[in-house]
């Protein structure tokens, strides 16, 4: 361990609802083997109390070597570890929380995640990925922000006729999806030739607000490639880079893992390669830590800046713990932080 132990805070949407196999887990894990105290909190367990400061109600898993994600994970959810606690006891708090899953039953949290997060941050926490960015990337508008180099040609509207359009100057066949959303929900491949109900689908998708339509590309049948940056480069150990091909295996147009994709080991292409150096200014400039790419040829289909998954693949793939990695990048920040102190913003020590 590079500097000394560390109070980190990992924000997940509900604790009683996380599961073993989880990338958040999976780093806690990390971070409690290598030393660490950590306490995992939900997107609803914030307090901002009438004196002015600011707690948490949280849980951690005692300390002790576990040795598996399953009886560590099982130890943070007993309600007896639960007690509240300043939130400027900690040293990082991560922001793992995933809108998508909020968003209709419980619409407050994604805001509220984000909110409390910036007011962590006047309190000298290092918080990661930036809240104050991640405020503007709780839409898929966000994505419209990066280089049109390397993004698919992309229409976002709610009128039917503009749609119909569009899909008709890409050739026919577009993707249709909601501008709020991940995991591959809402997610439709329109294609005129089959004759879909374009109206249908365009009422299914608009009554939870915006439609993204995007040009469809026809790599998209080999699936798409997750790859993960740490500090807007790829994430490696041993020479060996965190990502994977999730393969749909049906003619199911997404290919999430969450919507039975496979996931299969990959090699960086030179023009994946590219693409990072061009989406890596903004990234690191957003103060953005750990990011998931998804990728299709040499397009960037999506950034998941919340909580990206999928470390629990690269490690069966590749037989490396990249948690490991995430964690002593958190340990040399935070021993960067002991020579400059609060010289510098958290969004420029987020990705130092």
């Amino acid at each position: 361990m590079i500097g000394a132990r560390m109070k980190i805070g990992f924000v997940v949407n509900d604790v009683a609802t996380e599961k073993p196999h989880y990338t958040t887990n999976r780093l806690a894990l990390a971070a409690t083997r290598a030393g660490h105290e950590v306490l995992m909190t939900g997107t609803g367990d914030f307090a901002y109390e009438p004196d002015g400061t600011l707690s948490v109600l949280a849980r951690g898993g005692a300390d002790k070597n576990y040795r598996s994600l399953e009886r560590y994970l099982q130890d943070i959810q007993r309600p007896a570890t639960e007690r509240q606690v300043a939130v400027n006891d900690f040293d990082v708090v991560l922001l793992r929380n995933d809108p998508a899953d909020d968003a209709v039953d419980r619409p407050w949290a994604p805001t509220a995640a984000v909110a409390f997060g910036q007011l962590i941050t006047d309190s000298g926490v290092l918080v990661a990925n930036d809240p104050h960015t991640l405020a503007n990337a709780l839409s898929k508008a966000y994505f419209q922000h990066f280089p049109e180099a390397v993004r698919p040609r992309t229409l976002i509207s709610r009128d039917e006729s503009m749609i119909s359009d569009f899909i008709d100057d890409m050739g026919g066949k577009a993707v249709l999806k909601p501008l709020q959303g991940s995991g591959g929900s809402g997610v439709f491949l329109v294609n005129r030739r089959e004759s879909p109900n374009l109206s249908q689908i365009i009422g299914a998708i608009g009554r939870d607000g915006y439609i993204v339509a995007q040009e469809y590309l026809p790599e998209a049948e080999n699936g798409d490639v997750r790859l993960f940056l740490l500090n807007g480069r790829p994430l490696t150990v041993n020479g060996k880079a965190a990502a994977f091909r999730r393969r749909n295996t049906s003619n199911d147009v997404r290919s999430n893992m969450s919507a039975g994709g496979n996931a299969e080991p990959v090699d960086l292409t030179d023009e994946m390669l590219r693409l990072v150096e061009v989406v890596r200014p903004k990234l690191v400039s957003d103060g953005m830590f750990l990011v998931g790419l998804d990728i299709v040829g040499d397009k960037l289909m999506e950034i998941n800046v919340f909580s990206p998954g999928g470390l629990g693949s690269c490690q069966s793939l590749y037989g490396e713990d990249f948690a490991v990695a995430i964690i002593a990048d958190l340990e040399r920040k935070m021993d960067v932080r002991k020579h400059y102190g609060d010289t510098l913003q958290n969004a420029r020590l987020a990705t130092i």
